[in-house]
């Protein structure tokens, strides 16, 4: 959960600083300033998801570190959601194929963390 919570504030950082680098991460065209039309505020909703992400990696940190397991299951079905989301986004054309990069992470993050917390309930039963 602390390399998940690292990885989200690093990348939630980028969004703050080179938001087309971070689109283009993402499977999108970034477009230049100049590019943009007028009215166009996909700049200001990074900012907004990548403050999100910061915020998100210094809780997944902070829940690590005070090894709160209660946090972690809560996790696994969100994920779970935002895979389904971000994967029917792709096939009903609102995002690029790439965007599914997102979705296979989001769905690992959850098969991961439910294997290591059913591991954890074991090891504590035994």
């Amino acid at each position: 959960m602390a390399v998940f919570g690292v990885l989200a504030a690093a990348l939630g950082v980028v969004g703050l600083i080179a938001p087309d680098a971070l689109i283009g991460l993402m499977g999108f065209e970034p477009i230049s300033g100049d590019g943009r039309a007028a009215g166009d505020y996909t700049v200001v909703f990074i900012t907004a998801s990548s403050m999100a992400a910061v915020n998100m990696g210094v809780y997944y940190i902070l829940a690590s570190l005070s090894d709160w397991r209660a946090f972690f299951r809560w996790t696994v079905p969100f994920r779970l959601l935002t895979f389904t989301v971000f994967t029917v986004a792709v096939f009903a054309g609102r995002a690029p194929s790439g965007f599914l990069g997102v979705a296979l992470w989001e769905a690992a993050g959850a098969v991961a963390t439910a294997a290591a917390l059913r591991y954890d309930s074991r090891r504590a039963a035994v």
